[in-house]
């Protein structure tokens, strides 16, 4: 009467195997590699690299390199950033340096100062057309 129904499915429950917390009262220097979502809430000077998403929220500050596949950011990051898919920054997020990303989203109220790259020599050469009569 009271047994657990077991779902076939398993994609609809959220998957949290993969999922780092680095919270407030955190404070790491060196270099971190993760798989799948990373929550900075505290202090990070180095590197970090996750493959999935990277959300940086309003309390963490980070100094250094960063590469993911997505960037949130809501804290402060100084250094040189390069994310796969997309850059978000939120406000009252601070992003100062240099971006290397497809896709970029700017909230108002957020700030960023540095150069951005968003791949423009992938089609900045002429394509190869050919013109049928």
């Amino acid at each position: 009467m009271w047994a657990r129904k077991e779902s076939s499915d398993q994609s609809q429950e959220p998957d949290f195997e993969n999922f780092t917390l680095l919270a407030k009262d955190v404070d790491f220097k060196g270099v971190v590699n993760f798989d799948g979502t990373v929550r900075v809430d505290g202090r990070v000077e180095g590197e970090i690299h996750t493959t999935g998403t990277l959300i940086v929220g309003e309390h963490a500050v980070i100094k250094g390199v960063v590469s993911a596949g997505v960037l949130m950011n809501s804290g402060r990051i100084n250094g040189t950033i390069t994310a796969v898919e997309k850059i978000q920054i939120l406000k009252p997020g601070v992003l100062v340096g240099d971006i290397r990303t497809p896709l970029i989203a700017i909230e108002e109220g957020s700030h960023f100062h540095g150069m951005c790259d968003m791949g423009v020599h992938a089609w900045s050469e002429p394509a190869q057309v050919s013109i049928a009569s």
